[in-house]
């Protein structure tokens, strides 16, 4: 018969070795091999820690010697963006003085094309040593991309007058709308955006000019197009009786205070033709014509397409007389 196990000290699952000893229960040593594991552990992860702070690991010098490279290569491409920022002005520079200059035509308006973008496009970048490096890169990336988006549109455009250039050259508005021999006195009153009202004695736009006449006197058109409006009855807004051409390209001219309007909307006239007489209605307080020139629906100085007909001399003795406009209240 199998002589009975004996337990030490009358603890139960403490078992004695076949020498005599005493041995520790199954789960205790468990427990004493899993803290000299997480003592070993914590160790060893302190001692990698000072030793990644006070020495050069293969792996931290890998990463420094990658930041290096990097930062060289941020500095190179900080280089040619600034090399074709300079040469996307140049070609502005040409495309503002002479591209368009040949073709008569405004330069591009380039309103919203620099709205920044917001602060929440580069935040991916912030948060380390070299944030100011990579995130004042990428915006001069954002502001070269919108230069070229800008130049591609012109030069489009450009591309698309080039097409067009005898019909350009007859639509653009290049002749004095009445003949310069009916002018009183030489008088014309000027393009003013800041002209003080002579009614309501505040600052209000004067989007044209006004060339004093008799009543009667012949109006021209100032180039090919097509009429838009032609109004000959009514207020209109203080324009009184009133053609509105449409040149294309951008360009448009009107032509108010009108006696006698000629034309009809949908008409096609071409440069010279007579198309009204002038007169003294709407919101005038005498004889004249008041003609604007219109770019994209926005007002421009009529005397500036004068000039081609003019030698230096006559154009600045012409802007020498130009003055403040006392015909209408508009």
């Amino acid at each position: 018969m199998a002589q009975k196990q004996i337990t030490s000290s009358g603890n139960p699952g403490t078992r004695r070795s076949a020498r005599g000893g005493v041995q520790a229960p199954f789960r205790l040593r468990f427990y004493r091999l899993v803290r000299k594991l997480l003592v070993g552990f914590i160790l060893i992860s302190i001692a990698n820690v000072v030793f990644s702070n006070f020495f050069y690991t293969p792996k931290i010098y890998r990463i420094h010697r990658d930041n290096r490279e990097l930062e060289i290569k941020y500095r190179i491409l900080q280089d040619r963006i600034r090399t074709a920022q300079r040469r996307v002005g140049e070609i502005r520079h040409r495309d503002n003085n002479v591209y368009r200059s040949l073709f008569a035509t405004d330069t591009l308006s380039i309103e919203g094309v620099w709205q920044p973008y917001p602060a929440e496009k580069y935040a991916s970048l912030q948060g380390d040593g070299y944030s100011s490096l990579m995130v004042g890169t990428w915006q001069s990336l954002d502001a070269l991309a919108r230069q070229l988006y800008l130049e591609s549109v012109s030069l489009d455009e450009l591309q698309s007058l080039s097409r067009n250039k005898e019909a350009l050259a007859a639509a653009v508005p290049a002749i004095w709308p009445i003949e310069r021999s009916a002018l009183h006195n030489n008088y014309i009153g000027a393009f003013n955006p800041r002209r003080m009202h002579p009614v309501l004695h505040r600052i209000v736009a004067h989007n044209g000019i006004d060339l004093g006449c008799d009543r009667g006197t012949p109006v021209y058109a100032t180039g090919d197009g097509t009429v838009e409006k032609a109004v000959s009855e009514g207020y209109n807004g203080g324009f009184g009786h009133m053609v509105l051409l449409d040149h294309e390209f951008g360009y448009k001219t009107r032509y108010a205070h009108l006696s006698d309007v000629l034309v009809r909307p949908g008409e096609k006239v071409r440069r010279g033709q007579l198309i009204a007489r002038t007169g003294n209605t709407g919101r005038s307080t005498g004889p004249h014509l008041h003609y604007e020139v219109l770019h994209k629906n926005t007002p421009v100085n009529p005397i500036n397409y004068f000039n081609r007909n003019m030698s230096a001399e006559e154009y600045e003795r012409l802007m020498e007389n130009m003055r403040d406009t006392n015909f209408e209240s508009l």
